[in-house]
């Protein structure tokens, strides 16, 4: 076995220190049968100067975001990052902070989680947020945690159009609960309402949809939320918080549950995380909502302060009546999501939406003057749009990279029904006129 770079002396020193003869003996307790029985396959070791040569050498095989434009999006968006967020993150009293158990020390952590869940209620104009959760698709699968817990009900609606990954973490959590997830089914592009109607009985705890939906489509959730109200059903939205700058929010058509992925808030995509879920509710959830919820209070000399008002967290609080095993929050990116909120404000985020979705129709429009591509469906979409393609949508991706561009989401492989043209585009404030209009000739000429 390989112990480079160290020296035979060096290697018979560090033995005799812990009392060993052999290398080997370190692996005595190892049964045979269990043992590699050669060296790893590893290189020699690297100098520092010709080691970090290596590293970047490759690194720089790597295409990412910021050599070529992105028209892919599918839960991860490529938006524009104020240089604050960043600044503040760094900050070491929120870099290295831990959880918030005493809040006498914990006042700017506690402060920061508030002023986070207090712009998620409002975004989703809910009556209460909690501190967040790892991700949109945990989010989810809590909130339908939630309603079966308060329902009493073993049955599970879930949109077709909702993200396949967002369902899969759903069918995940179900199955240690002997939940019945039943699948809504598309009609083109949108649920099947007449199917809907069909689905929702007195054994639904709960409807869970995506507005818009992954496949982009506007969805009819104020009609989809009135339908599982009237079997005693709550409603789950699974709302995208860049779109809802401008789509009425949850709140205003009587959702229940209100989450989505935050990562669109000042948070990098980063190969996939870590990201944050948003989860906002009506106030007669706000018992059974998992992790923490921040309430700011007074002290005795009337001085604002903050504290964990309401945490679930099994192991020492509810235990055995908790609705949930989630036992913390993602302080850092929800801190992140909190700047970048603060920062652009009510108008600077319908901002964002706006180029967002002017950018999208500019390149729907375009797409769809090219011979051979159609819509997917009639729904109107908001800055995410699928189509059909004359050809397997991953051939045209492999060609589109060769060009220089980072396309869209082929959605054969989970939409087989669909077809292997189907793809999936998102169009983000970052993209000019310029870069549609060269990408959409890129498309015309790989087709």
């Amino acid at each position: 076995m390989r112990f480079t770079p160290h020296t035979a002396a060096e290697r018979a020193a560090m033995l005799d220190a812990l009392g060993f003869s052999e290398v080997m003996d370190l692996f005595a307790d190892l049964p045979a049968e269990v043992r590699l029985g050669r060296d790893l396959n590893l290189p020699l070791g690297m100098p520092e100067l010709e080691l970090d040569r290596h590293v970047r050498s490759l690194a720089d095989k790597n295409r990412h975001l910021g050599q070529m434009p992105s028209f892919l999006g599918a839960g991860a968006y490529d938006r524009f990052i104020p240089a604050a967020v960043s600044e503040i993150l760094r900050r070491t009293e929120f870099y290295t902070s831990y959880t918030p158990y005493q809040p006498e020390v914990s006042q700017g952590t506690l402060q920061a989680i508030w002023e986070f869940q207090s712009l998620v209620a409002a975004l989703y104009e809910m009556d209460v947020a909690q501190a967040s959760l790892y991700d949109g698709a945990t989010a989810a699968a809590e909130a339908m945690m939630v309603a079966v817990a308060e329902t009493g009900r073993q049955g599970v609606v879930v949109a077709r159009s909702v993200d396949p990954q967002v369902r899969s973490v759903i069918r995940t959590y179900a199955q240690g609960r002997s939940l019945q997830i039943t699948e809504l089914a598309l009609d083109e592009d949108r649920c099947d309402l007449l199917e809907l109607d069909r689905l929702l009985t007195d054994q639904v705890a709960v409807l869970i949809v995506q507005q818009p939906s992954f496949l982009g489509a506007i969805e009819p959730v104020a009609e989809m939320v009135e339908s599982a109200h009237r079997v005693g059903a709550l409603a789950v939205v699974i709302a995208d918080p860049i779109a809802h700058a401008w789509l009425k929010p949850p709140g205003a058509y009587g959702a229940d549950l209100a989450v989505g992925e935050g990562q669109g808030l000042g948070v990098a995509p980063s190969f996939g995380g870590p990201y944050v879920g948003l989860m906002a509710a009506r106030q007669g959830l706000v018992r059974r909502l998992p992790g923490r919820i921040v309430g700011r209070t007074v002290d005795v000399d009337e001085k604002p302060g903050f504290v964990l008002t309401l945490q679930t967290r099994e192991q020492h609080i509810r235990r055995q009546r908790a609705t949930s095993n989630i036992c913390t929050n993602q302080g850092l990116i929800a801190l992140a999501a909190t700047v970048y909120m603060s920062l652009v404000g009510p108008e600077g985020l319908r901002q964002v939406a706006l180029l967002s979705h002017e950018g999208a129709e500019d390149l729907k429009g375009r797409l769809l003057a090219i011979p051979g591509v159609t819509a997917l469906g009639p729904a109107k979409t908001f800055y995410e749009f699928a189509i059909r393609l004359p050809k397997d949508a991953r051939e045209v991706n492999r060609r589109l990279l060769a060009d220089g561009f980072i396309g869209g989401y082929a959605l054969a492989a989970d939409y087989p029904e669909l077809g292997a043209g189907s793809w999936l585009l998102a169009v983000t404030e970052k993209r000019t006129k310029d870069e549609i209009a060269a990408f959409a000739k890129a498309v015309a000429d790989a087709l």
